[in-house]
């Protein structure tokens, strides 16, 4: 029997976007090398090393947010554990609307993700670091 999926991602998203702090590109430019922030890429390593990331961009798969936030996990990641405002993106910020949700429903605060993800990013012509250095 097919599955009756009772909630789309789209709509998913759409309820995480109306509850979180969206940042434009222009906004998310102005925090690279930023003491106060720390930006996320949620890529897979995959996507990291064909299209490169936002410079300084700590990398943190999607699958392991949860986990490295939580400081009881054993896969705490320090990096999750200071006065800063995390700033999340993905490829097309679905990934990133909802982890956003998640971290701040976890306690994580300040979050936000940039509208339009990497895609948008590199549409830009926003500074891009290759990984393949």
């Amino acid at each position: 029997m097919a599955q009756n999926i009772k909630t789309s991602v789209k709509h998913m998203v759409a309820e995480a976007n109306a509850q979180i702090t969206t940042l434009s590109i222009d906004e998310a430019r102005t925090l690279i090398d930023s003491p106060d922030h720390v930006i996320v890429d949620l890529r897979d390593i995959r996507e990291l090393q064909r299209t490169g990331k936002i410079p300084g961009a700590f990398s943190c798969p999607r699958g392991m947010l949860e986990f490295w936030i939580d400081p009881a996990s054993p896969y705490h990641k320090e990096i999750f554990n200071q006065d800063k405002t995390y700033v999340f993106y993905c490829a097309s910020a679905w990934r990133s609307a909802l982890s956003a949700k998640v971290a701040q429903d976890m306690g994580l605060a300040p979050v936000a993700h940039i509208a339009g993800g990497f895609t948008a990013w590199a549409k830009a012509e926003a500074p891009i670091e290759d990984l393949h250095k």
